[in-house]
Parts: C-alpha cells; sequence; structure tokens
C-alpha cells in the first residue's frame, strides 16, 4: 500500500512564525492615515489593535516566537496532515506529483484559527474583553469565535448577508461558540444604515462588514477589531502553514516545483507560500508560487495597484495594494471567503515585483475541480479551496501535455462540510460563471482615484 499521509511528530511543530518583511527586495509602502492619508505610526493603530499584533504588523524580525499559550491550542490539531494524492494523479494521468496540505483538520475546518487564536491572545494580554470582526464564508467568524472562547472574551461578528443565508451552519457554529452574529449591513451600525439607505437589498460584502466591525469596536473601550485576513500581521501567523509542508515533504525527499493556494484577502496563500518564497529570496530556489482567485473578484489579474481603504465607509487605514476598489460590489458567488476588493499588501508588493503568479478561474470550473478532487481522494473541499484544487489540476494537466515530472503542492484551506447548498447548486446547474465586467472594475477605480486625489 502507497503511503499517502506525512506525519510529522508534534514535537515537530515550528515554534517561531516567519516574517517576510524582513527578506523583501522592496519594503512595504506605509500604511496612511483615512483622514489626513499622511503615514501612520503604531500608535495611530492603537484604538483596535492591541500593541502585541501592532508590532508584529511593523516588525522587521525574520522569525517571532510562537507565545506558549498559543501552541498549547495549536496543538489540538497541528501539525496538520500533508497527503500524497495518488487516485488524482491517477485520474489526471499525469506524472506530475501532487502533495496537499489538509487544512481542513482544525476544530472549525479550515485554516483561519491559525491566526484567530494569537488574536485573541494578545488582546487577552492587553486587557480587552470583546472582539469584533467580519467574515465573508464563515470559517473566520467560527475560528475567531472558537478562540475567543477559549480565552473567555465575547465576539461579535458581522457576517456579509449572502453568506449569512447560503451558510446558516456555519452561524450556528459562532453561536455555539457564544459568538453573537449579524447579516450585513446591518440597522446597529451607522456604516450598515446608509448603505441599507442606498440600497435596501444589499447582499453586504467584506468591506461593508469590515466598516461596521471596526466602527463597532472603536465605540467601546473593552473591545478592539480583529480581521482574518490581509494584514502583515495574519500573514505572519499563517506562515505555521508552509513551514510544516516543508519539513513534512523533507521526511520524503521531496522539494515542490509549485506552491498553489485560492485567493481573497491573502492569508491562505501567504501560508503555504511564503516560507518557500523566503527559500527564492534567500537560497536560490526557483519556485512558482501561484495564487488563484475568481473571475467573479479579479483582484490579482485585473486590479490596480494603489493605496486603498480596507474597508466601504473609509474608516480603515489606506493600504498600498491590489484592488477593484473599496466600493466594489461583488457577485454572490458561493466562494463567499474570496469576495473581497483588495490584497494582502505583502502579497501585491511579490507580485508587482513578479515574485508571485496569479490566476483567475470561473466558478463552474472550480466546482467541476472539487468534484474531482471528492471522488479521487474522499475529501469534500469547501468552495474557497476548490480554486487551489483547480489550479494544481490545470498545472498537472500542463506537466502531463508536457511530459514533466513535476512536484506541486496545494494548500486545501478547508473542507466542504457546510457547504453543501452551494454543491446541491451545482449539481442542479445552477452555478454559472461570472466574470466581473471590466467597465465597473473602471469605474470603481475612477472614483478611488478622484478621492485621493490621483
Amino acid at each position: 500500500m502507497k503511503e499517502r499521509n506525512i506525519t510529522l511528530p508534534l514535537k515537530e511543530m515550528p515554534r517561531q512564525w516567519y516574517n517576510i518583511q524582513a527578506d523583501l527586495p522592496t519594503p512595504l509602502d506605509p500604511p496612511l492615515h483615512p483622514g489626513t492619508k499622511q503615514p501612520i505610526g503604531p500608535d495611530d493603530l492603537k484604538p483596535i489593535f492591541p500593541m502585541g499584533l501592532i508590532m508584529q504588523e511593523v516588525s522587521q524580525e525574520r522569525f517571532i516566537d510562537i507565545p506558549e499559550e498559543v501552541m498549547e491550542i495549536y496543538s489540538l490539531w497541528r501539525p496538520s496532515p500533508l497527503y500524497r494524492a495518488y487516485n488524482l494523479e491517477r485520474a489526471l494521468g499525469t506524472p506530475a506529483k501532487i502533495y496537499y496540505k489538509n487544512e481542513g483538520v482544525s476544530p472549525t475546518g479550515s485554516h483561519k484559527p491559525n491566526t484567530a487564536v494569537p488574536q485573541a491572545y494578545y488582546n487577552k494580554q492587553e486587557g480587552k474583553k470583546r472582539l469584533a470582526t467580519e467574515t465573508g464564508a464563515g470559517q473566520w467568524g467560527c475560528s475567531l469565535a472558537m478562540a475567543c472562547n477559549y480565552f473567555d472574551m465575547e465576539c461579535e461578528v458581522y457576517m456579509v448577508k449572502v453568506s449569512y443565508g447560503q451558510k446558516p451552519y456555519r452561524r450556528s457554529m459562532m453561536e455555539m461558540f457564544g459568538a453573537k452574529v449579524h447579516a450585513s449591513p446591518t440597522n446597529l451600525t451607522k456604516s450598515g444604515r446608509d448603505i441599507l439607505a442606498a440600497d435596501p437589498n444589499s447582499l453586504g460584502s467584506l468591506g461593508i462588514a469590515i466598516s461596521e466591525a471596526v466602527e463597532d469596536a472603536a465605540g467601546r473601550e473593552d473591545s478592539n477589531y480583529s480581521l482574518g485576513s490581509v494584514l502583515n500581521h495574519v500573514m505572519l501567523h499563517q506562515t505555521i502553514i508552509g513551514q510544516e509542508a516543508k519539513k513534512q515533504l523533507a521526511l520524503v525527499g521531496e522539494y515542490p516545483d509549485y506552491v498553489v493556494g485560492c485567493c481573497g484577502g491573502g492569508s491562505n496563500f501567504a501560508g503555504i507560500a511564503l516560507p518557500f518564497i523566503q527559500d527564492n529570496l534567500r537560497e536560490d530556489k526557483n519556485v512558482r508560487c501561484i495564487g488563484v482567485e475568481p473571475a467573479a473578484c479579479p483582484t490579482f489579474t485585473k486590479g490596480k495597484f494603489t493605496y486603498d481603504f480596507g474597508d466601504v465607509a473609509g474608516l480603515t487605514p489606506l493600504l498600498k495594494m491590489y484592488t477593484l476598489g473599496h466600493n466594489f460590489m461583488p457577485p454572490g458567488i458561493h466562494a463567499g471567503g474570496l469576495r473581497y476588493h483588495g490584497q494582502s499588501p505583502i502579497l501585491s508588493r511579490l507580485y508587482h515585483d513578479k515574485l508571485m503568479e496569479a490566476r483567475a478561474v470561473g466558478q463552474e470550473g472550480a466546482f467541476e475541480a472539487a468534484l474531482t478532487f471528492t471522488k479521487t481522494e474522499g475529501i469534500v473541499p469547501a468552495p474557497e479551496s476548490s480554486h487551489a484544487i483547480k489550479g494544481a489540476i490545470d498545472l498537472a494537466l500542463e506537466c502531463k501535455e508536457a511530459g514533466e515530472e513535476k512536484t506541486i503542492l496545494f494548500n486545501l484551506s478547508g473542507h466542504g462540510h457546510f457547504d453543501m447548498t452551494a454543491y446541491d447548486d451545482y449539481l442542479a446547474g445552477k452555478i454559472k460563471d461570472v466574470d466581473y465586467p471590466q467597465e465597473m472594475i473602471d469605474q470603481s477605480i475612477a472614483r478611488l482615484n478622484e478621492l485621493l486625489g490621483n
């Protein structure tokens, strides 16, 4: 019998996060104050973030120690397994080797607890009793709710309305952990009321939900805001994924030619890819790292590299990133975790400097890839993760056509057990490809340029 699961002993779990800011050839552009448009410093972020996370956000240290309290909770599911996808390889008839890191084994079924736990920990250390956040598909909301439960904190979640309806069981899981969940936009915040006044039938977006959560947190002394993707400290925490994968592949004498992850705000792709991009930068390796995004939200492939707000209301600092414009209203695609207008500043810099690649795929192709994976490997993936599977399958077929025996590693960022409505729709022929119109992107960017005075 072929060995499929490459295990890593608990004692081999990485004890530090990797910070790529120490190795970036081009430093990140500073965040700007939303009012003055001038560079901000750590003190400007204190109203919504704890200093422990703020210092990680700006740190230039290559490695940052993981607190023991965080390690203890990580040990519930980490190290996560790495598998060789023999059945998928055979079904594709490819000479390529395909490996996947299964982050769906976490308590909430995705990679999100890797950052939710340390974020709750650092907030608790500084005396906060409550965290407010947004969530798209619900993986992040579930994960922060779980982390707040472990650290005896309250959790308020603004869930994008279209996902609130599509994914009721993720909402149930958040509530089981003690969180309060609201379908965003709501009447609870000025940001939400303004959106509803303009469009009472708004499906919501991550940008809207972020505005509501930031407004909520900023209005209470006992509360902070928590973000599940995009920011530097989130990318940092997720690097435990790629560090583990590197050790696991070494156990069988392997090293990837390609590293693939889906891309929304960037956290799971960063988690699997940044430790390998480190090797490219410091050890002259030549790993091709490819982020796969939905054609309905083509941030890398059609967006602009510029300063933009992280939210619709313009409450957050401006970040230099690939963006579709913060007023971007994505279609109600089923991969709700990928419906964000901007990309991580770290990944945006890497993409701009051609140190990573990006591809956009349609919904139909992503769901088809998901079914192929389920039938061959026996795992139902999250719709977000199916974009990474589609990217890996495409690469494997390219290897087949070229007759190349390459090694492909992708991040299975979560399972799809709470996404069966989406699969029901796909099997019924209701899932159709959606390409976001270029004219809509142009209009959104034009409004952004006018706001910034460009």
